[in-house]
């Protein structure tokens, strides 16, 4: 018994597969509507099914001999067999149902009612010009050949059969750069163009260079894989491959890729692009250096003029040894990390460079004037991830936590707020899993994750982010709310932001809970009555005399240039070693970036990140 409760409770009723409408069609045939004469048999065991791509001449006839129409050109047809695949394509209910009793190469007879041909109810296909549709007849099949196809357009105007199948994953897209023998025919054999001897056809991806429905097709292939494309007339557009074109049906593109490379628009623009000359080893972007690490490449460094002057060689000018450096940190040109960050170990790629992306932002070389755009050929010969925190005892995470902080200091002091707030953020993330074990444990660990929050909440202040910085100091303020320094930030936060009453009552909530802030609570309070004042004395100036005139009068309006309406403040010392590491607070914020909170996993591990994703088609992912 319990055996058969077991069973019973197992047995899960399978959802029933939804009908589809060619099989609600074939519900409507009756015994005797469709009948089948075999003319001349077919080779092979397998019969077409559903998703094959079927090619077949079709011969109508009345019962008494009569050609109605037909495909083949001794019966007044163009010699140009049909292409169907079964299952998508639209066809009579006798061939749908008939078809797929046939081998290849066989010839049969099929005689049809006319529910089976055009004269079935709310038939899908049109029927012909004067047809008889109201008549038996017989439809005479040759099939010639049936394989799987690829649909590569949902219309199945392309088609694609695999011939040999390719290397890899990766499939040629904009902008990449592509070699391949090419061939074409029409739909009845003739060739109309072969390119198969000398070089392989070179284009450029996405730039019309040959036919749509072939680019469409050859952007579902893989290195060294052979196929044929079939193309009907609407995506057949001129083209320098096929610059014309006849009144083609369709034509059959028979394609071997021999090569392609990696071209990458890293901004999307055209002025940062990465071209793979030597593919690497692994699977791109898993083995790529996505995150921060060690990384070893050699390099040379061309102008882009007419001389391509060459301005340094690893290999020459530094005895021979690669650069060695730490992503991350800005110790590159910007335009240059971004594309190492996407080579795979072993790549090679030339990148060219604009010069905001290159040595105008960053210690220029003496031989590069100011304002050059570069290239840079970069070999990744390897790289060291950062280390795993996974097995490190608290004291052994602490200090990693410590060595990475530094780095974001120093990062501060350089002025790169982007690349020091990415440090800090790091480190906070690996503290989600970090569990100390004893109360000094968790108090070291919350003081320091305290800090780092302050830190990146002094970076978002610096790169006019009010909002965010204002976040970042209630996560400091949600677990410790009698925290003087969070409450200084914030209050400088919301001062920058306009919000003097917010700021004011931070400002004085810092006396009350920590006395020894008071006088740094005293100097922001009065700062803060002076911003108060000069925005006062402004809005004063700006709507003088709007009220002042009789009704009817119309007052004129002083309006101050916003360029110089802006409220500033004094500059002060930034140290991060200070009790309070952003003095400087009172810079224009961004409020219309202030409710964007979420950029991606990978933005968040380097201010880069979006346009990488950009480079690689995605334009958003997060972490769920």
């Amino acid at each position: 018994m319990a055996s058969e409760e077991d069973a019973e409770q197992s047995y899960v009723p399978q959802k029933k597969k939804s009908e589809s409408e060619d099989d609600k069609r074939r519900k409507k045939i009756v015994p005797g509507s469709l009948m089948k004469a075999l003319m001349r048999p077919g080779g092979g065991e397998s019969n077409p099914s559903d998703g094959d791509q079927i090619i077949y001449h079709c011969t109508v006839r009345t019962l008494d001999g009569v050609v109605v129409e037909s495909t083949r050109s001794e019966h007044g047809g163009k010699g140009i067999p049909i292409r169907n695949v079964l299952g998508k394509s639209k066809m009579i209910l006798g061939l749908l149902e008939g078809i797929p009793t046939m081998l290849k190469g066989e010839v049969a007879m099929f005689k049809m009612m006319p529910q089976m041909h055009y004269g079935e109810e709310d038939c899908p296909v049109p029927a012909p010009s004067s047809f008889p549709k109201e008549y038996d007849l017989h439809f005479e099949i040759e099939l010639i050949d049936f394989s799987k196809a690829k649909v590569v357009s949902d219309d199945l105007g392309v088609l694609k059969k695999v011939i040999d199948e390719g290397q890899g994953w990766e499939s040629p897209r904009e902008p990449y750069e592509v070699k391949a023998w090419i061939s074409a025919k029409t739909g009845d054999g003739k060739v109309i163009m072969s390119h198969t001897e000398g070089e392989p056809y070179f284009f450029t991806f996405g730039k019309c260079e040959v036919p749509k429905g072939l680019e469409m097709g050859i952007g579902t292939m893989t290195r060294k894989e052979k196929a044929v494309v079939y193309v009907t007339n609407q995506y057949l557009t001129p083209s320098p491959l096929l610059p014309m074109i006849e009144d083609y049906e369709e034509v059959h593109f028979e394609v071997e890729l021999v090569h392609f490379i990696q071209v990458r628009d890293m901004l999307g623009d055209g002025r940062l692009i990465k071209r793979r000359l030597h593919d690497g080893k692994g699977d791109f972007p898993m083995d790529c250096p996505l995150h921060d690490s060690l990384l070893q490449v050699h390099y040379k460094g061309m102008l882009l003029n007419e001389e391509k002057t060459v301005f340094y060689d690893t290999r020459v000018d530094n005895q021979g040894e690669p650069l060695e450096f730490s992503s991350g940190e800005g110790m590159v040109p910007e335009g240059f990390e971004m594309c190492v960050r996407l080579m795979l170990p072993g790549e090679i790629a030339l990148v060219t460079c604009p010069p905001d992306y290159a040595y105008d932002k960053f210690s220029r070389p003496p031989s590069v004037p100011e304002g050059a755009h570069v290239q840079w050929e970069i070999e990744l010969l390897g790289f060291e991830m950062p280390k795993d925190w996974t097995g490190l005892n608290f004291q052994e995470i602490m200090d990693e936590a410590e060595k990475i902080r530094v780095t974001g200091n120093r990062l501060f002091k350089e002025g790169k707020f982007e690349l020091a707030k990415a440090k800090y953020e790091k480190v906070l993330r690996e503290f989600n899993h970090v569990n100390p074990q004893t109360d000094e444990e968790g108090k070291v660990f919350l003081d320091t994750r305290n800090s780092l929050h302050l830190n990146v909440a002094a970076c978002f202040l610096k790169m006019g982010e009010c909002r965010k910085s204002i976040d970042a100091c209630n996560k400091v303020l949600d677990a410790t709310p009698v925290h003087a320094k969070a409450l200084y930030r914030r209050g400088m936060a919301y001062m920058a932001a306009g919000d003097f009453e917010e700021a004011r009552f931070d400002f004085q909530m810092m006396i009350k809970v920590d006395k020894s802030s008071e006088p740094d609570a005293t100097a922001a309070l009065a700062k803060l009555k002076k911003q108060e004042q000069e925005v006062e004395r402004k809005a004063r100036k700006q709507f003088k005399g709007l009220f002042d005139k009789k009704p009817g009068e119309i007052a004129e309006v002083q309006v101050e240039d916003r360029a110089g309406g802006e409220i500033t403040g004094e500059n002060q010392k930034n140290d991060l070693s200070a009790p309070f590491l952003e003095r400087d607070d009172s810079q224009h914020c961004n409020e219309a970036d202030g409710g964007q909170y979420g950029m991606g996993w990978f933005y968040s591990l380097w201010p880069s990140g979006r346009r990488i994703f950009s480079a690689l088609g995605i334009d958003k992912c997060t972490i769920l």
